[in-house]
């Protein structure tokens, strides 16, 4: 069983990975509930976003600054394998609720923490969200164009990347688990995830001392891999290796461009990236998308056009792999929603299932772990439950 105690995007989609798995996953929201559900398109206390990172969850209500609410999650605690919070640092302390405390109670517990900036560190205290972390961490300083102004990833890539390592975190731990019986505290962070996601610009700034910026669709490593204009929209070439390159030069109408002095290994023609970006993008200008993706699919070589999510969703190869999917809701009706990019032959997830109403399940979850129906109704009346 699964404690989730977070909101808005990196914990709650941790947890909703956990739930697709198979998990009992609890979410534990505030009597205001989580922010999410009033974003817009809201009806109520339900809005898509918050079932984009919600789904087959139990819901209840717990006010955490009361004694009989944090009792109650403690309770559930003790039975709980996993507990995933993504308060500020300090927070889960003052209400008791920490990890030495609550391992006490449970030794097996495995206690994710997701913050802005970590438990550690002289910044540990600071909020932290995913566009402070993707300016902290150096992902907005190679996003964009050369001499544009700062512009972050149009996904939230600290707030998902931090989800998806708590997410490893927690399957490693409970490996661990497994074998030696006890939880362990797992802590990642936005910034940490932006960090360990800057593999190549990390590793240029290490290996050359060159601090890297932006350079548009271009890849910092190899050359040509972008995007190029045609006549009626954009499409990209990624012919990262000297064999595709040649083939690419021949699809090109340009075959000389393989020998040439500034074009013939990858590194030359990373130095030479601008001047090849230009030659390429003066042939493919002259003949539209459809005609170079035939031509360069023809050749072997990857390439691909450059979608809006409209038509990204309607690919057939997105409708094959069922990466959208509808379920019933009672107050947005029947909700289009995104699939599971995991698929297991053994143990398939399971996506299909809808995100709770606020405090839908509390009282079946206290039920479940042995409160009577007088108690939950006098933990209703002390305002610790809803």
């Amino acid at each position: 069983m699964v404690l989730d105690t977070t909101q808005v995007m990196a914990g709650p989609y941790c947890a909703m990975l956990l739930a697709d798995m198979g998990a009992r996953v609890i979410k534990v929201e505030p009597p205001a509930g989580d922010s999410t559900r009033v974003m817009a398109g809201a009806k109520g206390s339900d809005s898509a976003a918050f079932n984009a990172v919600n789904r087959g969850k139990l819901g209840i209500v717990l006010d955490l600054t009361k004694d009989k609410g944090r009792e109650v999650f403690t309770h559930l605690a003790r039975g709980a394998d996993i507990l995933v919070e993504n308060y500020r640092p300090g927070v889960m302390t003052r209400l008791g609720l920490d990890y030495p405390t609550l391992s006490a109670e449970n030794p097996r517990l495995i206690y994710a923490s997701i913050s802005g900036h970590g438990q550690t560190g002289p910044w540990a205290s600071k909020g932290g969200f995913d566009l402070i972390a993707q300016g902290l961490s150096g992902i907005m300083s190679v996003t964009g164009t050369p001499g544009g102004p700062p512009v972050k990833t149009g996904v939230p890539l600290t707030d998902l990347g931090a989800g998806l390592f708590a997410s490893i975190g927690i399957l490693g731990a409970l490996h661990h688990r497994g074998q030696s019986g006890r939880g362990q505290h797992i802590d990642t962070s936005l910034v940490d995830a932006g960090l360990a996601l800057s593999v190549w610009e990390v590793t240029d700034y290490v290996t050359t001392g060159h601090i890297p910026g932006p350079i548009g669709s271009a890849h910092r490593l190899t050359a040509p891999y972008q995007a190029f204009s045609c006549s009626d929209g954009y499409l990209t070439i990624g012919a990262a290796n000297d064999r595709n390159f040649a083939k690419l030069t021949t699809v090109l109408g340009h075959a000389e461009w393989a020998t040439d002095a500034r074009f013939s290994t990858n590194h030359l023609r990373v130095q030479h990236r601008s001047e090849l970006a230009a030659l390429i993008d003066e042939v493919t200008a002259t003949a539209t998308r459809a005609t170079w993706l035939e031509r360069l699919d023809a050749a072997g070589i990857p390439c691909g056009p450059i979608l809006n999510y409209e038509d990204a969703l309607a690919t057939p190869q997105a409708v094959a792999r069922e990466m959208t999917l509808e379920v019933d809701h009672p107050t947005l009706g029947r909700l289009r929603t995104i699939g599971t990019p995991i698929k297991m032959s053994a143990t398939p997830l399971d996506p299909h299932r809808r995100a709770p109403m606020l405090g839908e399940h509390t009282d079946d979850v206290l039920a479940n772990a042995g409160y009577s129906n007088d108690e939950i109704e006098q933990l209703r009346y002390a305002g610790a439950v809803m």
